[in-house]
């Protein structure tokens, strides 16, 4: 079992941010520290939606708390995910710095989360700049999308060659192991993920589907957190979604027993070219 703290979004319905990592991450058996960044009825996609930022006033003196009981230290990895504004970026970066100072030292895993295609970024540039500034360099590893890969680095990301040459430009930026790029470009009806780290390239392919729930990324990154390998985690998500097309939300406890034990998603040959 890992321990695991988690800095992110939480929704008082369906599966997006915390409300997603943390069920899925029980549900395999490890303990989640949760510090929420915005409170909200449900993701923002659904026609109504309510609640606010959480304040990073009020996060510093919950993490004052924590480790006056104790309970910060000891924590086997860190995912920051959703991070409102370029206070609570500099919030994550100091509490990462602190956390790389203890015994023993947490993986630190950067979900970075400022927007997508087609629509772009859906947060201020300067909280996008911030974070490629601040808080990206201090992860072990990264899992952009391909739109924030691209914005990240500054490079095209058109082709597979395009996708592997820009996360090995994010990788050097980072103090870590592994960029894992996902929804690659692997053609009009596949979707997946490049893995790129010291040892190389791997690509994870499987079908497009519509009418999967929001939420696939939160829990994609959770379980990188947690140690898994990418083709075992990558076949739990394989699953996960099968189980949960064309439902409101990700069916991660009512198909617990389904995705759980799913076979690894094995990687495709890299062909090196675009």
């Amino acid at each position: 079992m890992a321990r695991i703290l988690i800095l992110s979004s939480w929704v008082a319905r369906g599966h997006v941010g915390l409300s997603a990592a943390v069920p899925v991450l029980n549900a395999l058996g490890h303990s989640v520290t949760q510090l929420p960044t915005i409170l909200l009825s449900n993701h923002p996609g659904w026609p109504h939606v309510a609640g606010e930022v959480v304040p990073p006033e009020m996060l510093r003196t919950m993490i004052d708390a924590l480790t006056a009981n104790g309970w910060l230290d000891g924590h086997d990895a860190v995912l920051t995910g959703y991070l409102p504004t370029v206070a609570h970026v500099t919030l994550a970066a100091e509490l990462v710095t602190r956390l790389r100072g203890t015994t023993p030292v947490p993986r630190i895993v950067v979900d970075p989360i400022i927007g997508d295609a087609p629509g772009g970024l859906y947060l201020p540039e300067a909280v996008a700049e911030a974070l490629r500034a601040e808080l990206c360099p201090l992860a072990d590893l990264l899992t952009p999308n391909r739109f924030e890969l691209g914005w990240l680095t500054g490079r095209s990301v058109e082709t597979l060659t395009d996708t592997d040459t820009a996360a090995e430009a994010l990788r050097a930026q980072c103090c870590g192991d592994a960029v894992l790029a996902t929804s690659a470009p692997l053609g009009p009806d596949r979707t997946g993920v490049l893995a790129r780290d010291a040892a190389g390239t791997r690509v994870f392919s499987t079908t497009r589907l519509d009418g999967v729930p929001h939420g696939v990324g939160d829990v994609f990154s959770a379980l990188m957190t947690a140690g898994l390998p990418t083709a075992t985690a990558l076949g739990h998500l394989q699953a996960l979604v099968a189980e949960s097309l064309g439902a409101d939300h990700l069916r991660i406890v009512e198909a617990a027993g389904q995705w759980t034990t799913a076979s690894p998603l094995h990687p495709t040959r890299y062909p090196g070219k675009g």
